[in-house]
């Protein structure tokens, strides 16, 4: 008798944790968030990934039933917003940014305040072409003519920082036209922009979802796209890839990522959440004006992009050596 009651007692205690992590789990997915959630920009604002934030953070926030918040932490090409995303503990905080700038740094930066597998993605949000503008000053109206002016005189040009998938965009290519040119980093591509549009520099390369405003209102002018295919925005406006850089596509490529310790059930339900989002028609209509691709990923996906593009930039790197910040 005792050892059948001992057996109903195990049996019962193991019916009992059992019922109580299905609740735990449950709980997690119907609980989280339990504050308000800040989404961490890298970059200053008026660039591509604050407007995505800004755009997504009252819609989020209706659904999700708390407060998001933007917060800019600009700084080493996105290293600082990242590093701060990277070992929060609150497990509300997120980072939007370009995914492209987390893979080269894990290639580009000594001593990196945080490693790749302290992040892990939560979604992919959208992809959109970098345009290569210049000031209107510039005595070039393609690609050719800013190579051969480039000769008589290095070009100055802009870019979100050392590192950032626009800097690296443009010394790939000057590797594959001869360009003559010079970096000059900012903590963003809004700076990057409005030194480009004073003339305080000559030439950027920059998400089209910042820079097309810009194109359109006279302040720029496009001399190239650095998509595979012509823009609709842009018809008249030569790929990078048609003026000679065989296969060149780059871009801003948004995503969301969190703490690698954010629990599996938060950060499913945070995708669920961004995708639905994204797919909002008013939402969507926005990023398709823009030139936004809306580009629905999982984690794992994100995982694997940034595996790719870090192979892309290293072998540019490489070719590149000691000439990654200009012309000497």
């Amino acid at each position: 008798m005792n050892r059948r009651f001992t057996l109903r007692a195990i049996a019962s205690a193991l019916c009992v944790a059992s019922i109580t992590l299905a609740n735990s789990s449950a709980l997690a997915q119907t609980v989280w968030p339990t504050q308000a959630l800040k989404i961490v920009v890298p970059f200053a604002p008026g660039g591509s990934s604050d407007f995505i934030a800004r755009l997504i953070a009252k819609p989020l926030s209706d659904s999700l039933k708390v407060p998001v918040v933007v917060e800019n932490r600009a700084g080493n090409a996105g290293n600082v917003g990242a590093a701060y995303v990277a070992v929060a503990t609150d497990q509300h905080t997120i980072l939007l940014s370009d995914l492209g700038s987390l893979a080269i740094s894990a290639i580009l930066v000594k001593d990196l305040a945080y490693k790749l597998t302290d992040l892990q993605g939560v979604a992919m949000l959208g992809y959109s072409p970098h345009l290569l503008a210049a000031h209107p000053n510039v005595a070039a109206s393609n690609l050719k003519d800013l190579v051969a002016l480039s000769q008589t005189k290095p070009i100055n040009v802009a870019s979100a920082g050392s590192g950032s998938p626009n800097h690296l965009g443009v010394v790939e290519i000057a590797l594959a036209t001869g360009m003559k040119w010079q970096h000059v980093p900012y903590k963003g591509g809004a700076q990057a922009m409005a030194d480009t549009i004073a003339g305080n520099t000559d030439l950027v390369l920059n998400g089209m979802l910042a820079t097309m405003p810009h194109v359109s209102g006279g302040k720029l002018k496009a001399l190239g796209v650095s998509k595979r295919t012509r823009i609709t925005a842009l018809p008249s406006t030569a790929t990078i890839a048609e003026q000679g850089v065989a296969n060149f596509e780059s871009g801003t490529y948004q995503g969301v990522t969190v703490a690698a310790t954010l629990p599996k059930a938060a950060v499913t339900k945070l995708n669920a959440e961004l995708l639905r989002v994204m797919q909002l028609p008013e939402i969507k209509a926005r990023f398709t004006e823009a030139g936004l691709e809306v580009i629905p990923s999982t984690g794992d996906e994100i995982s694997e992009f940034l595996s790719k593009e870090k192979t892309r930039w290293e072998e540019v790197i490489k070719r590149a050596g000691a000439n990654i910040e200009g012309t000497k």
